[in-house]
């Protein structure tokens, strides 16, 4: 069938496209910036090597398919838990360079998400923890819940960097944009995959294809954005009407540290001679018996 030669075609092509896209993101210049998408793809590509390991020594009758079936089974779901606290964190570091400019609104924004991913991780572990959920039911609901929440928070940051976009001084070139664009088309796939799993209790040849496609036509989005170089970051100029502006300037009010006073004396150490000098100087001056302004001769050797 077609869609059976589509999907090992897209399992093979995967791999490959996640090495290229790993290695356009190590040769550009700023890739600390995108260390938890190069974790991404590394654990994507390790679960796919798995993948094809296993299925050739089935293949070649080195490990019974029972055996493999078990290796495979908890290698799969430890690199989906982890891919998915990955994308939190892609989406964290993502939030973070798009605000970079506007640091108030930035640290308000960081610190309600740190609040946002909490609830959300909490309401995943409520979801998971159920009478009938045991064993392997755990593992399976909580990974799944866990992936369906960071594929709602990619779809709200992708919403936010569309609106966002100008007022950041992005265009659809940066590299920002492309992340959560790529983000953004895995997120939609998943939550499409885990409504036909709730009412499907196999997976159709149709949405295997779609999630090859999906996955290859971002992995391909990732390492073009990577490969080109990207355009200068525009100036941020926004009028004194602008909310984006009035909003910076109350966030940074708030998250500014309160002010700080000396009580009591300073200590004559902390100056230097020369301070010290001039101090004495300026005291000897405005002194009770000095009644008038002080002579030309006095002014010029302070100044000196």
């Amino acid at each position: 069938m077609i869609s059976t030669w589509l999907v090992s075609l897209f399992t093979y092509l995967e791999p490959l496209l996640c090495a290229v896209a790993i290695v356009f993101l190590l040769r550009s210049k700023p890739w600390r910036n995108y260390i938890y998408l190069i974790a991404f793809l590394a654990v994507r590509l390790s679960s796919v090597l798995v993948y094809l390991g296993l299925k050739s020594l089935v293949q070649l009758r080195v490990v019974e398919a029972g055996s493999a079936y078990r290796v495979y089974f908890y290698s799969y779901w430890s690199s989906y838990a982890i891919e998915a606290i990955l994308s939190i964190l892609i989406i964290y570091s993502i939030f973070k360079l798009a605000m970079a400019p506007l640091k108030g609104l930035q640290k308000l924004g960081m610190l309600i998400f740190r609040w946002v991913a909490a609830i959300s991780i909490a309401v995943t572990l409520g979801i998971a923890i159920a009478p009938n959920h045991t064993g392997k039911e755990f593992i399976v609901a909580l990974v799944t819940q866990m992936q369906q929440t960071s594929s709602i928070l990619t779809l709200c940051l992708l919403l936010f960097v569309c609106f966002a976009i100008r007022p950041m001084g992005l265009s659809h070139r940066s590299r920002i944009f492309g992340v959560s664009l790529g983000l953004g088309i895995l997120a939609a796939v998943s939550l499409v995959d885990a409504a036909w799993l709730a009412h499907n209790s196999n997976m159709q040849s149709t949405i295997n294809v779609i999630n090859g496609l999906t996955i290859c036509v971002t992995l391909c989005i990732w390492a073009t954005y990577f490969a080109l170089p990207e355009p200068k970051r525009r100036m941020i100029l926004l009028p004194t009407t602008s909310p984006f502006h009035r909003w910076n300037q109350i966030s940074a009010a708030l998250g500014d540290e309160p002010g700080f006073v000396a009580i009591g004396g300073i200590p004559p150490e902390l100056f230097a001679p020369a301070e010290i000098e001039l101090m004495k100087r300026a005291s000897v001056m405005m002194g009770p018996k000095q009644t008038e302004a002080p002579p030309t001769s006095n002014l010029r050797s302070i100044s000196a």
